[in-house]
This record gives structure tokens, C-alpha cells and sequence, in this order.
């Protein structure tokens, strides 16, 4: 007759897993202080260069709508403007095409290696250059956008959306193309989302007599929303951020119009553009600029993880 089998007890760790384990938490810690601390650092090097336009130009640098370096004159507000304008359109329709194509590609529509094969295709668009883009905005998005443009404007002309006739760079042209630059970054997190959610789930759907769509838009969707969430926050602070397509394509004007066929500015584009020749006052309104780009996609940020936050609460039935 065999001995019964007697599982072995775990063993406390050795002093050597223990030093690891030290080592390894006190590591991190100091890497995500060194993250905060490079952060501070930037804030600080930038804002020292900003001071003294700061002081000179007041609150007129944030309203003030004329960016004229002879008459020692700045103001950001169209840029301001412009950049959530544009940033907002291109999340508009990048996020609605970004979701669909993540659902597309993680509900069974397709067979699986085809859905591998659309998934590598679309990350592939993340690692196009931003120059490439604007080049392709150019020479093929504003020809092909001309006539529908032009179309649109003899209809609707008189709405203010659809006012001015602009045969050249324009706002809807850029947005698009950032909607295009930022659908990558959508439809990867919220596909991650969405398979996350427990196949059972699904089950128990389909169980109850739902039918796919069904499924999709009442579990699915619900159950990943704080995932596609955080995707459409993390693409918004993109699209605040991005600068050569947008320099490229807006037709850096600084003045800023509703109206989605008028050129437009962005402050990233106005910062690319103008700092390469930029000296003294100039320089400094610039770096201001910057700390306010900084300072929009850090409260962007900041809200979105507010709001993810509580979203989570809620549907774990904590508030």
C-alpha cells in the first residue's frame, strides 16, 4: 500500500526573495517619483522662460485674439479655441469610427485570422509619421474634400457652419485627418475593453433570447464603457497635442470661425511655426502658449480620470 500523497507546505521566503521584493518596491517608487519630478521640471523651465511675457502681456495673452510680433502684441484665444474645435471634431468622428471598427473586430463578424490581420493593420496606422499625414491631407484629402465643400457651401451657405468658400487648407480637412491619426489609439483600447468583458456574460445574453446586437449595445457596451471611456480620453489628449498635420493643413490663420471650410489655428501649430524665428518677447508669449496647451491637456486628463473614476463607482453599486 502507497504512502498517501502529502502536499508540501509553502515555505516562508528567503532573505533573498525578501531583498528583491524590497529592492523591486522601492524602485518603482522612485521611478514614478522621477516621473513626477521630470514634470516638475518642465513646468519649471518653461514657466521661467514664460514669466516675463506673462508679466508684460497680463490677462490680455489668454483673450487677446492679434499675435503680431512688430507691435509686441500676442494673444492666444483663437488658438485656444481652434485647438478644442478641431481636437473635439476629429473625436467626434474618430471615436464613432473607432468603436465600430473595435466591435467589428472583436464580435465574431469576422473569421479570426482576418480579424488579426485588421487588428495589425489599424496599429500600424500609429507608427505613420505625423508629417505623413499632413502630406496626404495635402495632396489627396483637401482635393478630394474641394468639391464636396463647394457643394455644400452653394446649398447651405448660408448657415454659419458652412459660410465662407475655401478652396484651400481648411478645418474640416484637418480634423479628419486627425480623426484618422487618432483612430488607432480608439479602436486599440476599446477593443482590449471589449474582449475583456467575461464570455458568460455573453452567454447568459444569448441565453435570455438576445440576439448579437442586442448583446453588443446592452451588455457589452455597458460592461466595457469605463474602457472605451478612458480610449476617447486618451485619444483627446492626442489630438490636443498633435502639430506638424495640423500645421500643414489648417492654414494657420489666427483668427478663429465657427465655420468648418475657414483656415484655423491650433496653438501646437502656432508654437512649430512661428519659434523657429522667434526672438526675445516673441520667444517668451511662446513658451506661455505652451504651459497653457500643457495646462488644457492636464485638466483634460485630469477630467477624464474624474469621471472614469465615478463611472467605475457606480457600477460596482458604490454610489
Amino acid at each position: 500500500m502507497s504512502p498517501p500523497h502529502v502536499t508540501s507546505l509553502p515555505r516562508p521566503p528567503t532573505a533573498g526573495e525578501k531583498a528583491v521584493d524590497v529592492t523591486f518596491r522601492h524602485g518603482t517608487f522612485a521611478v514614478g517619483l522621477g516621473v513626477l519630478g521630470l514634470l516638475a521640471l518642465i513646468v519649471v523651465e518653461i514657466g521661467g522662460v514664460a514669466a516675463p511675457a506673462l508679466r508684460e502681456q497680463g490677462l490680455q495673452f489668454l483673450h487677446g485674439e492679434t499675435w503680431d510680433a512688430n507691435q509686441q502684441v500676442y494673444g492666444i484665444r483663437p488658438q485656444i479655441w481652434g485647438t478644442l474645435y478641431s481636437s473635439t471634431i476629429a473625436l467626434v468622428v474618430g471615436g464613432v469610427l473607432g468603436i465600430a471598427v473595435a466591435l467589428f473586430i472583436s464580435q465574431g463578424f469576422l473569421p479570426r485570422k482576418l480579424e488579426l490581420l485588421l487588428k495589425t493593420v489599424i496599429e500600424l496606422l500609429a507608427a505613420i509619421p505625423s508629417v505623413v499625414y499632413g502630406l496626404w491631407g495635402i495632396f489627396f484629402v483637401l482635393p478630394a474634400l474641394r468639391p464636396v465643400t463647394e457643394a455644400i457651401h452653394d446649398a447651405f451657405g448660408d448657415f454659419a457652419l458652412f459660410s465662407p468658400r475655401s478652396a484651400g487648407p481648411n478645418l474640416l480637412g484637418g480634423s479628419l485627418v486627425l480623426a484618422i491619426m487618432i483612430l488607432p489609439t480608439v479602436t486599440a483600447v476599446s477593443r482590449d475593453a471589449f474582449a475583456a468583458v467575461p464570455g458568460k456574460v455573453r452567454e447568459a445574453a444569448f441565453g435570455l433570447g438576445a440576439t448579437r446586437w442586442e448583446c453588443i449595445f446592452g451588455v457589452v457596451l455597458p460592461t466595457a464603457s469605463s474602457g472605451v471611456f478612458g480610449a476617447l480620453v486618451l485619444a483627446f489628449g492626442r489630438a490636443l497635442g498633435e502639430t506638424m498635420a495640423l500645421a500643414m493643413l489648417l492654414g494657420n490663420r489666427n483668427e478663429f470661425s465657427w465655420s468648418l471650410f475657414a483656415p484655423s489655428n491650433t496653438l501646437a501649430s502656432l508654437i512649430a511655426n512661428t519659434f523657429p524665428e522667434a526672438t526675445g518677447t516673441e520667444r517668451n508669449a511662446l513658451m506661455c502658449a505652451a504651459i497653457v496647451l500643457l495646462l488644457i491637456t492636464l485638466a483634460v486628463n485630469v477630467l477624464g480620470t474624474l469621471i472614469l473614476a465615478r463611472t467605475n463607482r457606480r457600477l460596482r453599486g458604490l454610489a
